[in-house]
């Protein structure tokens, strides 16, 4: 494995001087606009990227800043931005938020903190390779919210979504459901480990299970509406989203919720909760997910990478 290109690499690439180099990255006075311009090309050529930590250690003041990468199209990330704020005040912190956008990926996201004195990072859902974070988190304290994953140096907070997609197909196994099928999340984080669940416990009551490819928004939940063959009764969808456009799209051709079919969602976000909805759904509790991240967050560089697994509950409303 290549060592990590350092400040010197890039001041000798760039044929200046490493205090040079520092002043660049550090955006201070002391260089020109053409000497700026060639010591980032330089550090862009190298895949450099400046220690923070380091920044931190030798500065006489903590920012006391935890930046968060977050997916404006996922409500659920809504909520855990939400619940991280309290928790944050509640140890002294203060949040740095940086979004995920149709137009703005999650690396670019990531860069942004980065170039903010946060003393650590919380990526929620996050896409990156294992590799990527643990790259990542070689430069700067990384816990990853809401997805399973195994990166060295990284700590990880999440729901056993296993354990919640067992609760919501045994819901509606207990209301006397036998056809019941489960709208997919595709390669999202979390969809893996609710597909399998779902099978194995249709399989586990001798039923046949029905995996209707699906994704983590409205759009395509009403998609999937239009491959909801007529013997099925009822749908474990894989977010609340997906399971809302579902119920739209349903409404639209006449069949009834629950009459017809019974539908459950998962994270009880807060769409799921307005009175014209009142999804069933499977709750991550966001305060529990969010405490345990910034108490990871917040604790010294040194001490060894965590896993949080936080249980689910059933919440059972109008649509079952």
């Amino acid at each position: 494995m290549n060592p990590r290109p350092t400040m010197e690499d890039v001041a000798a690439r760039a044929g200046v001087s490493r205090a040079l180099v520092s002043i660049v990255y550090r955006n201070v006075p002391g260089a020109s606009d053409e000497t700026r311009a060639r010591v980032f090309a330089a550090g862009d050529e190298l895949g450099y990227r400046p220690d923070h930590r380091a920044r931190l250690l030798g500065s006489r003041q903590r920012t006391r800043l935890i930046g968060v990468a977050f997916d404006v199209r996922y409500p659920f990330h809504g909520d855990l931005v939400e619940a991280l704020y309290p928790a944050a005040e509640s140890l002294g912190y203060s949040l740095t938020l940086s979004a995920v956008t149709g137009s703005r990926g999650e690396k670019a996201a990531v860069q942004s903190l980065l170039d903010y004195r946060c003393e650590s990072l919380v990526l929620l859902g996050p896409t990156s390779s294992p590799a990527a974070l643990t790259a990542l988190a070689e430069a700067q304290p990384t816990v990853v919210l809401a997805r399973k994953v195994r990166a060295a140096g990284v700590h990880v907070v999440r729901t056993d979504d296993a354990a919640g997609s067992r609760l919501a197909v045994e819901h509606l196994l207990s209301l006397g459901h036998t056809r019941i099928a489960h709208v997919d999340g595709a390669r999202a984080p979390g969809a893996a480990e609710r597909r399998t669940a779902y099978v194995q416990t249709m399989r586990r009551a001798g039923l046949s299970p029905v995996v209707i490819p699906g994704g983590l928004t409205e759009a395509a939940g009403a998609t999937a509406a239009q491959e909801l063959g007529r013997d099925l009764t009822a749908v474990a969808a894989f977010n609340d989203a997906c399971a809302i456009g579902l119920l739209h799209a349903l409404r639209e051709t006449g069949r009834q919720v629950p009459e017809d079919v019974a539908l459950i969602g998962y994270d009880d976000s807060t769409p799921s909760r307005l009175d014209h909805i009142q999804l069933s759904t499977i709750t991550q509790n966001a305060d529990r997910l969010a405490a345990a991240a910034l108490e990871l967050a917040t604790r010294p560089d040194r001490e060894p990478p965590q896993e949080v697994i936080t249980s689910p509950d059933l919440l059972p409303r109008k649509t079952t």
